[in-house]
């Protein structure tokens, strides 16, 4: 068990980001006309709106939360809030946040397997990112009633710990893992693998939703009409006529 908790939760992340990161690299370079969302807007199109939503909020706060939430080092924050507080913020705002997400994921799966015409035209990896995703969901709304369970913030710090270690490639990190839950190391695996599994399914759109942003820092546009640079009719001389 050791030996597993060592792979899963040690070495294991570190292969998911090495494929996120070179995999998007290269898919970006050798296979640009495959790096789109491949919507399917136009059959059922009011399904598709209220789940693509409900679940882009939903994903977009948890991943954020997520980010900084296990990054940020408890020392930036003990003055203005306790391990429990935050743990307390964290399940409400993270659950809110996920019921959102799991009613859209949801909506989104049950319209790509049900509808035919949209069924046919998916890929196999559609489904299954659909699955994945609605599983991750699941399994982080299951967390919550089991942190309520302990309201000190412990685990929580261990979780945080652990992701602080990998981030910043210290040793030591799957042993804060060792006495945590099956379903809070099941729900860390899932969210590796989604990583893993990024370069190969329509999730690298979201690198050129990021990108988007650089155009707040692109200068401004210089328009300048074509009219300064022909001269004004008046001004030109007769020309002589070129008939015979």
């Amino acid at each position: 068990m050791n030996v597993l908790n060592t792979f899963l939760f040690g070495l294991y992340p570190y292969i998911c980001l090495t494929v996120f990161l070179l995999g998007s690299l290269l898919r970006f370079d050798r296979e640009q006309y495959s790096w789109k969302s491949d919507s399917s807007q136009l059959l059922k199109p009011g399904q598709l709106r209220w789940g693509s939503n409900l679940f882009h909020v939903g994903i977009l706060f948890l991943f954020v939360g997520h980010f900084a939430g296990l990054l940020t080092p408890h020392v930036v924050y003990e003055h203005f809030t306790s391990a429990a507080d935050k743990q307390l913020m964290a399940m409400v705002t993270g659950g809110a946040a996920g019921v959102l997400g799991f009613i859209g994921v949801s909506m989104l799966l049950h319209r790509r397997v049900t509808e035919p015409r949209i069924r046919v035209n998916s890929r196999t990896s559609d489904v299954l990112l659909l699955l994945l995703l609605w599983l991750q969901f699941a399994l982080g709304l299951l967390t919550i009633p089991v942190s309520a369970g302990h309201m000190d913030g412990s685990l929580m710090m261990q979780l945080a710990q652990w992701a602080q270690h990998i981030a910043s490639f210290r040793p030591g990190a799957p042993e804060f893992l060792a006495g945590a839950g099956w379903i809070f190391k099941l729900h860390i695996f899932l969210g590796m693998s989604i990583f893993l599994v990024f370069p190969f399914t329509r999730l690298v759109h979201v690198w050129s939703g990021f990108g988007t942003l650089a155009y707040l820092l692109r200068p401004y546009q210089l328009v300048r009409s074509r009219r300064l640079n022909v001269p004004e009719q008046h001004n030109l001389p007769p020309q002589p006529d070129a008939r015979v």
